[in-house]
């Protein structure tokens, strides 16, 4: 072989190696915190609420209470009703599907209370896992009907509701629950869990830091209100949060060519895909690679871009390092147990600076400093 040729192939594999020489990525745990089983939303939108019910089975650990496992459905179907009621006040003209925030469990738990899964399971349509498709079909259809009629009928609402007690069940007024009566309610009051001590954040520099504003995600069907910090400070209550105990509800955008549920990480790599190599893209996920710096200019113009967008959320439980050092997240899913770790991932720093919508925490987690800016 021509001795130059052969430098060259040489040069070549050296720098392939060079990218993806790694055999895998080895975590150790920084700080890890206490979390329930993985659950698995499966066919449904709602991890906004399996995410923010994980957070508030965390709080109950951390407070010393016992596991428990929370009815996500029960919030989900009280988020349909006022769903309902807004689109057709709002004559079609609002969101109106499976989707929701974080807002939506504080608002819902502070309306309704809490049950325990067992006592409302949400599974009333033959299926053991969730699924949703024909009951939002179903739901969409009615209401899109409806909003054609140049009258509402008294009746519309209880048609509505005899379709979620269909699929998803009535709503028990009182329940049995470990040989106690409670509702709803007293139920929550004896877990001790209180919406008010939660936040709501995110970054975005086209709204004032340090005020509330109503982030324009189609998911926030009810006009919430955000709290805005500038990124250094966002990523501070979340490092802070998880340092003290606290675990972090987290929305972001799992879209991203860089998130793999499969390999257990997601990551923002230091080159673009589009201008990766064929064997820097194979590579990407073969260990530790170079990532990008995230700045506040870049996170806003990926959400100005559309390259951002509101598509999943999870939960927060754990800081960690890979083997050379760098930071990641350990996030819990709500997909059931899958992926390299048995449905949780390390998601780097990076990936959370640039593709986190928002965040819940609780109040107590935020640094002083900050929260006085904040007003609380």
């Amino acid at each position: 072989m021509n001795k130059i040729l052969r430098l060259v192939i040489l040069l070549l594999l050296a720098g392939t190696m060079a990218y993806g020489q790694e055999t895998g990525f080895t975590f150790t745990m920084k700080k890890e915190l206490a979390c329930t089983p993985v659950k698995n939303q499966n066919s449904t939108s709602t991890c906004w609420c399996f995410s923010g019910i994980s957070m508030f089975e965390s709080e109950l650990l951390r407070m010393g209470k016992p596991v428990y496992d929370l009815s996500e459905m029960y919030i989900v179907r009280h988020t349909y009703e006022k769903k309902a009621d807004m689109y057709a006040r709002m004559h079609g003209n609002s969101t109106f599907a499976g989707g929701g925030e974080y807002g939506d469990l504080i608002s819902g738990s502070t309306e309704v209370g809490l049950v325990p899964d067992a006592v409302y399971p949400g599974l009333n349509y033959g299926e053991v896992k969730h699924n949703h498709g024909e009951m939002d079909g179903v739901l969409k259809g009615y209401m899109d009907a409806l909003i054609k009629s140049p009258k509402l009928t008294t009746a519309w609402f209880a048609g509505f509701n005899g379709i979620l007690d269909a699929y998803l069940g009535k709503i028990p007024a009182t329940f049995t629950y470990e040989g106690k009566n409670y509702t709803p309610a007293s139920f929550m009051k004896e877990l001790g869990l209180n919406p008010s001590d939660y936040a709501i954040i995110t970054s975005f520099s086209h709204h004032p830091f340090y005020k509330q504003f109503v982030l324009e995600i189609p998911d926030n069907w009810a006009a919430g209100y955000f709290y805005n910090l500038p990124l250094d400070e966002m990523m501070q209550v979340i490092d802070n949060s998880v340092n003290n105990g606290y675990t972090v509800a987290w929305a972001s955008d799992m879209s991203d060519r860089g998130f793999s549920m499969k390999e257990g990480v997601a990551i923002i790599p230091e080159k673009n895909w589009t201008d990766m190599t064929d064997a820097e893209r194979s590579a990407a996920f073969s260990g530790p690679h170079p990532e990008k710096v995230i700045t506040q200019e870049l996170r806003q113009k990926e959400f100005d871009n559309y390259a951002t967008t509101d598509d999943h959320g999870m939960h927060i439980v754990g800081i960690a390092t890979d083997q050379l050092g760098n930071s990641y997240y350990k996030v819990k899913n709500s997909w059931g147990v899958m992926g390299k770790y048995d449905g949780f991932l390390y998601v780097s720093k990076p990936f959370v600076a640039l593709r986190t919508t928002n965040i819940m925490v609780n109040k107590a987690a935020i640094p002083a400093a900050i929260a006085k800016k904040m007003g609380l």
